[in-house]
């Protein structure tokens, strides 16, 4: 049986789903990713910060979108761990 968990935004900022925009996204819903790998940015004062998963697990629903303003604890992304 999984469970969900949420990943949530360390600071306020600027969220960035890749590192340029030329690049692809870090992770795409469905994607396998381990604790501790990179699925955003957040951009504070032109300084970015990694946002990493917290656990092993599948990428869900994204609940910013990319480019989008966000607050302190504010959901990013749903994991699915097992």
């Amino acid at each position: 049986m999984s469970q969900t968990t949420t990943v949530n935004s360390p600071m306020p900022g600027v969220f960035y789903r890749r590192s340029d925009p030329e690049e692809a996204p870090f992770v795409e819903p469905g994607d396998s990713v381990e604790a501790g790998d990179t699925i955003g940015l957040v951009e504070v004062m032109k300084n970015f910060h990694e946002i990493e998963a917290d656990q092993a697990g599948t990428v869900g629903e994204f609940h910013v979108e990319d480019e989008s303003e966000i607050e302190a604890d504010q959901a990013i992304v749903e994991i699915e761990v097992e």
